[in-house]
């Protein structure tokens, strides 16, 4: 298995390995934008806290997490490693370009280390707010039609009813928009997935969820806050 931990480790293998965790980190958070959108159903948090009771007690579901956490982990340790040694050589593309980079993407490229920095923390610091106190702390008990669960809801109320916490997730999603504008179409090129005729649908498919799935992460604290103001 030598010549599958060299390749690994190689150039071309880190970045493949960027692609292909990057895409299943898309299709994440997809899923995830889905249940929190569950958070603006005005019902105490009912729908919410069932939806958190699921995901964490699923068997199926718990082992696709801690590959998710594996994933996150390597995609973040991979990239700030190939944004060094790009940074060191002076040059160097983000990614294996088939085709000419607009400057807009180009720009993004040269900028995905700092990006990807900004959004480990904010990850870091989300997994502190929510997913640790969901699987460690102390969160009260809440019953629905005989079932207990944990109210996860409570401290995504407080959170969200922080001006400075809802101003921070904004920003937060703006980096990772700007980051999945260049990696949604990165992580094809890399993986050779170029054709004349689907390209330029993939470009419109990245640029759009680039900014939709952001754009409905940040309207959630937003619409909130407002809501419970």
């Amino acid at each position: 298995m030598s010549w599958f931990s060299t390749f690994l480790t190689s150039s071309i293998g880190k970045k493949l390995v960027m692609s292909l965790t990057g895409l299943f980190l898309i299709v994440f958070l997809l899923v995830h934008l889905t249940g929190n959108l569950q958070l603006l159903i005005d019902d105490g948090g009912r729908q919410f806290n069932l939806y958190a009771k699921f995901m964490t007690s699923n068997p199926f579901i718990k082992i696709t997490s801690y590959g998710l956490y594996a994933f996150i982990l390597l995609h973040a340790v991979q990239g700030i490693l190939l944004w060094l040694k790009n940074r060191a050589a002076k040059g160097g593309g983000y990614a294996v370009n088939n085709t000419k980079a607009t400057n807009t993407v180009a720009g993004f490229a040269k900028n995905m280390g700092w990006l990807g920095i900004i959004i480990l923390v904010f990850l870091l610091i989300h997994l502190y707010q929510f997913w640790l106190q969901m699987k460690l702390g102390t969160l009260p008990m809440v019953n629905y039609d005989g079932v207990e669960v944990k109210n996860l809801y409570v401290p995504v109320m407080d959170a969200f009813s922080n001006i400075g916490f809802v101003i921070f997730y904004v920003l937060s999603m703006v980096v990772i928009a700007f980051h999945l504008w260049h990696g949604f179409q990165s992580s094809f090129q890399t993986l050779g997935l170029n054709h004349k005729k689907y390209t330029p649908f993939i470009q419109f498919l990245g640029k759009a969820y680039s900014i939709l799935i952001p754009l409905g992460f940040a309207l959630i604290p937003i619409l909130f806050f407002l809501r419970n103001s």
